[in-house]
């Protein structure tokens, strides 16, 4: 009765992950890199992780309706869509990475901040410290906490209220341009701090060369205490002419300014790679056999080309521990404080938007309006007749599954035909891999 009641018809796919040049990287080069990872990777990245195994494989299957689907009809014309599962792996899925990324703007912006000034904050530390973090990735909480205290300190300092308290939102990223290990803090803070009745005073305006000094004592009180420098490396580091630490602060960001607030919240949790500025190339398209990915620089018109083990090594290193925390909130942002001043009703006099007639229930942060701002696409908007279509069963059963997919003509073997290679690309890596080991070809 299932089979019968289904409609073949044009499937909604939101995404291709199976036909993109970062899967086929993925696919082909990680069990390789499992296995050489501790003769060719441990020395430059530390001891592997069998938890990236984990977040390879949910990656791999992402998408794939062969291990299960909801299916989406639509009440007027019937006409009806798989929707296969998603892997919500962080930081390497580029597509469920991005949906979160929107979900935490729309989070921050109308759950966190308040309606007054903010700031962007970007804290960055020497080359040299940043190999300590790569190794013991515990220590990037603590290089958080380290930034919250001498920002709140400084933010104090800029108003006359008795017992001020600033907020802030407090990202740690760990990647460069080219997926270089560069662990820094982007800061989204209070322009200002608020008082204890919720009133709001807006500080004077900052200056970030003069927090760095503090910073870099509070960086290397932290490492020393953690057992990861001594003495004569921070007396050799006081003593350099530029202390390699850097602190930036943008302008300031209105209350009214949503759209700028919620561009920056996004841009704070970014995945470390684009998909756009990828490309792949196999093995048999080089002449030396090995695999590469040409990687473009993100403003400007820089490439570098590595071989695919090595980009895939680096990027590995910037997925998160299971249940490792990359966000963190602080002061008057700091869940404690929410949760507060909800029981309390204390922030009544900070500026909140108008009520609205809209329901809670219209105004969850579901799958559909989250994908709908990410793809300017509404799947839940019927491509037959425009009526409004739902979710009306998940299918996990595996022989279900499978009668369904072949019914629809869609239980396929797992297989790809090679990337689509264009002659000018060839002929860059191959000009690469002639700068980097001195051969010469000319194919």
């Amino acid at each position: 009765m299932i089979l019968a009641r289904i409609v073949k018809a044009e499937v909604y796919n939101p995404r291709t992950t199976r036909k993109n040049q970062y899967y086929w990287c993925v696919e082909a080069h990680f069990e390789e890199l499992a296995g050489t990872w501790d003769d060719r990777y441990q020395r430059d990245y530390g001891y592997w992780r069998p938890y990236v195994l984990d977040v390879i494989y949910k990656y791999l299957d992402c998408g794939d309706l062969h291990l299960g689907f909801a299916r989406v009809k639509c009440a007027d014309c019937q006409h009806e869509y798989l929707l296969p599962f998603s892997c919500k792996r962080r930081y390497f899925c580029p597509s469920c990475h991005q949906r979160r990324v929107v979900e935490f703007g729309e989070f921050l912006y109308t759950e966190v901040l308040k309606q007054v000034p903010h700031r962007q904050w970007v804290f960055s530390i020497p080359k040299r410290l940043r190999r300590y973090f790569l190794y013991d990735r515990s220590l990037l909480s603590k290089l958080s906490r380290c930034a919250w205290k001498v920002l709140s300190l400084y933010l104090k300092q800029g108003v006359s209220l008795d017992d001020p308290e600033p907020g802030a939102v407090i990202a740690v990223k760990t990647f460069g341009d080219f997926l270089n290990f560069n662990s820094h803090l982007h800061i989204i803070a209070t322009d200002g701090c608020f008082a204890r009745d919720g009133e709001f005073m807006t500080g004077t305006a900052p200056d970030a060369s003069s927090l760095i000094d503090l910073f870099r004592l509070e960086v290397f009180r932290m490492l020393e205490k953690a057992g990861k420098i001594n003495d004569d490396i921070i007396e050799n580091m006081m003593n350099w002419h530029h202390s390699g630490f850097n602190i930036y602060c943008g302008p300031a960001i209105r209350p009214w300014e949503r759209g700028g607030l919620e561009k920056l919240a996004q841009y704070i949790i970014r995945a470390p790679l684009s998909q756009e500025r990828l490309l792949y190339i196999p093995s048999s398209e080089v002449p030396d056999g090995i695999a590469r990915v040409i990687y473009n620089g993100k403003n400007s018109s820089i490439r570098e080309s590595f071989t695919a083990l090595d980009w895939l090594a680096r990027l590995v290193t910037h997925i998160p521990n299971k249940g490792e925390q990359l966000v963190r909130y602080y002061g008057y942002y700091s869940n404690k404080s929410r949760v507060m001043r909800k029981k309390t009703d204390v922030d009544i006099k900070t500026p909140v938007p108008l009520d609205s007639d809209i329901t809670k229930k219209e105004l969850r942060r579901n799958w559909a309006r989250l994908i709908q701002k990410v793809y300017y696409t509404d799947p839940l908007l019927c491509p037959k007749c425009c009526g409004r279509m739902r979710i009306i069963s998940i299918i996990e059963d595996k022989a279900v599954i499978r009668k369904l997919l072949v019914h629809l003509n869609l239980w396929v073997t797992k297989n790809h035909d090679p990337p689509p290679i264009s002659s000018p690309d060839i002929e860059f890596a191959c000009r690469q891999v002639r700068r980097v080991q001195g051969s010469c070809y000319t194919g």
